[in-house]
């Protein structure tokens, strides 16, 4: 994902903030947890989580609590027309159990 230049801080902020409605969504979703890491000399974002069922991600999409949380974030970060994230999925080139 690709964070605005000079909205670090607001980042930041609104994660720490994070809506309870929102955070009761992604545990219930099975989300046992989830870091974001900021690369500050491209301001890109990487989010990392642990899931056991990969599929329950695609029924966030969906969710109003989601929505509103993706249209609040769009005008710090890039986004697509239905304000979710740009994102680019990673290919995993090394993992150690």
């Amino acid at each position: 994902m690709q964070l605005h230049k000079g909205c670090e801080e607001e980042y930041k902020k609104r994660h720490d903030e994070l809506w309870p409605d929102l955070q009761a969504l992604l545990k219930t979703t099975g989300i046992q947890e989830y870091s974001i890491f900021l690369d500050e000399a491209t301001n890109s974002l990487f989010g990392v989580l642990k899931i056991e069922n990969v599929q329950s991600l695609d029924e966030l999409p969906a969710q109003p609590v989601m929505q509103k949380w993706w249209a609040y974030m769009g005008d710090i970060m890039d986004s697509n027309p239905d304000n979710s994230p740009v994102s680019t999925p990673l290919k995993e080139v090394f993992y150690l159990p």
